[in-house]
């Protein structure tokens, strides 16, 4: 092994310079599920998938940009229909922090497990990396899809890379699949690439990033900034980074730079070449964080090394500066452990290493004899911000129940629960109380074979309106009316048509009498959907047969307040094809025309004991806040009541939603 502590890392100002080497004259396409897919050259009008917007880019001239929305796309296999070009490069990036105007913050987060999608090893394909085959039956599928040259990015042995060439990425989060953030050449082996990729998540099964089968450019090599890129594996060719360059001879520039970059697994953390190939592989590391977890007993199965070479260490040469290792040993061959020798490298600055206590460190590195907390803790990068208003607090009130109605009457907070079973079960096992919401004394309980519940009060009366559960669904909806919570008058006062039945409802004032919403699953439309109702007196009821919303999705467990001309909808959107729910809001002036905030969702389940659940919003201001009370869960087996309070009156809460618009 050749060392020497003299040499700088090569060609950084190179690296720098790629940071503004993106024309601005090109075109600017939009993604976010909640555009209206036309043309991608707006947020509205945004193509709701990325694979639409990098098939829309009008030409090879580069210099145009694809924006994402922060939110969960899942999809695989995604390319473009042009490359970059020269001084003028592509751009895809998240709205990480909301500059350009998508209303959220947070990840794009990529995420190629695609659960509608059944893939398999192609079983006709050739050779010992035969590709996938996607099947016509079975399915869904969900997890991490382990699948030869299944990816976020396209690319297998019919597919080359080199279409990304000159493409920049960021503010991605990629996973779900084979790889995370990466690109091999495949059948154009040997072609010149160059891409840059900042402030990106990479994870996959074998590589966090992959740059393979390249050859660089002197001027532009591939260059990662800020980067976390993670292995899941041991097994094959698996480590954070795994580069391979198709040079003749070792370069007197780096093929690969990486700066800030932390790179995590089991295997390795840094490896180049691969079997069959015999090509010079140059990689630059500044302010690395390289972290392998293999820390095997010397009798057990230990890695490698942090960094390896594949087949000969003569293939590989690292330059580092100012980098801390983690790992059973710092540098290994896979093929042929003795020609370890032969892999060179540099140092510069405080390079360190943290190894198993058997190994030695190589010349250059500083050991280190203390658990490195700091650089562990890199691995764990801080949360993304976020623009939402934010609740002082968010606490559980109630487990084992999906529904409850907040209300003052008699100027105390009630709260009308809705009693039912996850499923099935018997008229008994369904009906409303109320109780008090301090002292959780019941006041109430009635409309036994009733749940969906939501309440109303408008002047000394109680107002409950309840779906019956009936033949094991839910019908019609029905009003109980009283002045006591003792005697209960009854009417039903929206009936279902035909083969619908009708769930969650909810019901406002309005500026010439009473508004309801309720849930319908009206065969004509794909999922749940939201209808409309008016009243003068919350008694006679008339259906507004127009007003409808969410005719092309899952909406459902409706909360519909007013205020200042606008009628507000929190609902609950279905993350399709995920298992995994929102509360969403939406404004109209008449019923029929909807706004879907862009920075949506309003609330997001959280942490473990939230499940993938936010469901059955309602709200209520007190003393000058706002009350959120929203059900967490799995949409199964177990749903737990919560709320969240904000320090604004319930007008601004509604209206902040909407202020970036």
């Amino acid at each position: 092994m050749r060392v020497s502590a003299r040499v700088s890392v090569v060609c950084l100002a190179a690296a720098a310079a790629m940071g503004v080497c993106v024309a601005t004259h090109g075109a600017t396409l939009y993604v976010s599920k909640l555009g209206d897919n036309a043309d991608g050259l707006s947020w509205r009008t945004a193509f709701t998938t990325i694979q639409a917007a990098l098939q829309a880019v009008p030409d090879a001239n580069g210099g145009h940009r694809v924006i994402i929305r922060p939110d969960t796309y899942m999809e695989a296999n995604l390319y473009p229909t042009f490359a970059g070009a020269p001084g003028a490069y592509n751009v895809i990036e998240g709205d990480y922090d909301g500059k350009y105007g998508s209303g959220r913050t947070g990840w794009a987060v990529i995420d190629s497990g695609v659960p509608d999608v059944v893939v398999r090893t192609d079983p006709h394909g050739g050779g010992g990396n035969p590709g996938f085959v996607i099947l016509d039956s079975g399915g869904p599928e969900k997890g991490l899809k382990s699948v030869d040259w299944w990816g976020p990015w396209r690319c297998d042995p019919e597919f080359s890379a080199d279409i990304w060439d000159r493409w920049e990425f960021r503010r991605l989060y990629a996973t779900g699949a084979e790889g995370g953030m990466g690109w091999d050449l495949t059948c154009h082996k040997g072609a010149e690439f160059s891409v840059l990729v900042e402030d990106c998540f990479g994870i996959g099964r074998a590589f966090g990033g992959i740059v393979g089968a390249f050859v660089s450019r002197r001027d532009e090599p591939v260059v990662f900034r800020r980067c976390q890129l993670w292995s899941l594996d041991w097994w094959g060719d698996a480590s954070g980074m795994y580069v391979r360059a198709e040079n003749p001879a070792m370069p007197d520039h780096p093929d690969l730079i990486m700066e800030d970059c932390t790179l995590v697994g089991p295997q390795c953390s840094l490896k180049a070449g691969n079997p069959g190939y015999d090509g010079y592989t140059r990689v630059a590391l500044k302010g690395c964080r390289l972290v392998t977890l293999n820390f095997s007993q010397p009798h057990g199965t230990p890695s490698d090394g942090v960094i390896q070479s594949v087949i000969e260490g003569k293939f590989l040469h690292v330059d580092l500066e100012a980098c801390t290792l983690m790992g059973y040993k710092v540098f290994g061959v896979r093929k042929n452990p003795e020609t370890v020798k032969d892999l060179t490298y540099t140092t510069r600055g405080a390079v360190q290493a943290y190894v198993q206590y058997v190994q030695e460190t190589p010349p250059g590195f500083f050991r280190l004899d203390y658990w490195p907390a700091d650089v562990f803790a890199a691995i764990i990068p801080p949360p993304a911000p976020d623009m939402r208003p934010a609740p002082r607090d968010r606490q559980l009130l109630r487990r084992d129940l999906c529904e409850i109605a907040p209300v003052i009457w008699q100027d105390r907070l009630r709260h009308m629960e809705s009693i039912r079973p996850a499923s099935g079960g018997t008229k008994e096992d369904y009906h409303l109380r109320v109780v008090d919401a301090d002292s959780g004394e019941e006041l109430a309980r009635f409309a036994e074979g009733y749940s969906l519940a939501s309440a109303h009060v408008a002047g000394e009366t109680f107002y409950a309106f309840a779906s019956r559960f009936e033949n094991n669904n839910w019908n019609d909806v029905t009003l109980f009316r009283s002045t006591d919570l003792k005697r209960w008058t009854t009417r039903t006062v929206i009936e279902q048509d035909g083969d619908e039945h009708l769930f969650n409802s909810s019901v406002c004032d309005g500026p010439d009498g009473y508004v309801m919403a309720y849930e319908s699953n009206d065969a004509d439309y794909p999922a749940f959907t939201i209808k409309f109702a008016k009243s003068k007196d919350l008694e006679h009821w008339d259906k507004v047969p127009e007003a409808l919303f969410g005719t092309d999705r899952y909406t459902a467990c409706p909360c519909i307040r007013y205020a200042n001309g606008y009628y507000y909808l929190l609902y609950l959107e279905h993350r399709t094809p995920r298992w995994f729910f929102e509360t969403y809001i939406a404004r109209s002036k008449d019923l029929k025309s909807w706004d879907v905030a862009a920075s949506n969702p309003v609330i997001s389940p959280l942490g473990v004991d939230e499940g993938i659940n936010a469901s059955d919003p309602d709200l209520i201001e007190i003393d000058g806040k706002t009350r959120l009370y929203f059900a967490v869960g799995d949409q199964l087996s177990w749903m737990n009541i919560k709320t969240a309070t904000y320090d604004v009156g319930l007008t601004a809460f509604l209206e902040i939603w909407f202020q970036r618009e």
